[in-house]
């Protein structure tokens, strides 16, 4: 690889794809994180991430008890985007997912939904096998990789990873897979992008407060939209649009991605307001992502067959 540098940091120059290692993490998306890498729109990146647990419980020995709790939901970055300025739009197209050979899953006494439920805590170690989370005996889940934690850095202020948002991060969202694009809203220069918290597998709502949490790398190609302006986190695969909003209730949430989609669809496509809302009665879904974090977060999705050639 070649690289430059621009006042000490490493700038990406030609067809390349630069790495970001697990040396290079961040607890909190801020402005006043310094860039481990600067990197033209385009570029192509890969980045090594730990686990939710940044790795501490990778045996049946290791507990919950000894948790570091200052350590969790690592991000790896965060990355400087040339061009980036406020108001733009950071296009990410997720590449690759490659995901380790082992992952880990707690639940436990206050964790989720069911911590009211549940005695003690508990950690369970579960092998990857030939595209399969094997559970136990009997019990084969097809591996379906996605990312928890993935995010551009806000105007003012500091968000802990483990916190969603505007600015993306502890989304747990399925849907933001292989072959999906993240287009985010960029509230300071450069955008200071960075992801982490890979899950192997998980179910809608991540209900025990965990998906089979992961070491992985991710492969990511990052671009500057100028022109155009979105509310908060979008997604679009090959199927659908999707938007995405976290609030301190569900019911927020809802409410937000609700109108956030109506405004997406509303000038973009041949019909009236009326209409447009009926359509999404109709066609739309209504999902959560996650239920168990600081902010609640779901998804409003739509499928594209129904939406015409309609684009950001």
């Amino acid at each position: 690889m070649i690289y430059i540098t621009k006042n000490g940091i490493p700038i990406l120059k030609g067809d390349f794809t630069l790495k970001v290692s697990t040396d290079q993490i961040i607890y909190h998306f801020t402005s006043s994180n310094c860039p481990v890498l600067t990197v033209p729109s385009g570029s192509i990146v890969e980045f090594d991430t730990y686990d939710c647990f940044s790795n501490q419980l990778r045996t049946e020995k290791d507990k919950m008890e000894s948790l570091d709790w200052d350590r969790i939901n690592p991000a790896t970055g965060p990355i400087y985007i040339e061009g980036a300025e406020p108001g733009d739009i950071l296009k990410v197209t997720i590449n690759r997912i490659e995901i380790d050979s082992k992952g880990t899953i707690v639940s436990g006494e206050e964790l989720g939904i069911l911590g009211g439920i549940l005695k003690g805590a508990h950690t369970k170690i579960i092998p990857i096998q030939d595209g399969k989370a094997q559970f136990s005996d009997g019990i084969r889940i097809p591996i379906k990789p996605m990312i928890g934690v993935i995010g551009v850095a806000p105007k003012d202020g500091e968000i802990n990873t483990g916190t969603p948002g505007k600015h993306g991060g502890n989304m747990d969202n399925r849907m933001v897979a292989e072959g999906a694009t993240l287009y985010f809203h960029v509230e300071t220069p450069g955008a200071l992008f960075a992801l982490g918290d890979v899950h192997g597998v998980m179910g809608d709502g991540e209900i025990g407060v965990s998906g089979l949490e992961i070491p992985a790398k991710i492969t990511v190609t990052l671009e500057i939209v100028k022109g155009r302006s979105i509310q908060g986190p979008m997604l679009e695969n090959s199927e659908h649009w999707t938007v995405i909003e976290s609030a301190e209730t569900i019911e927020d949430a809802v409410q937000e991605a609700t109108e956030n989609m109506f405004r997406f669809l509303s000038g973009r496509m041949n019909l009236k307001d009326p209409e447009i809302a009926m359509l999404m009665s109709l066609v739309g879904q209504l999902e959560f992502c996650q239920v168990v974090d600081p902010l609640k977060t779901v998804r409003f999705t739509m499928p594209k067959k129904y939406l015409g050639e309609i684009s950001l």
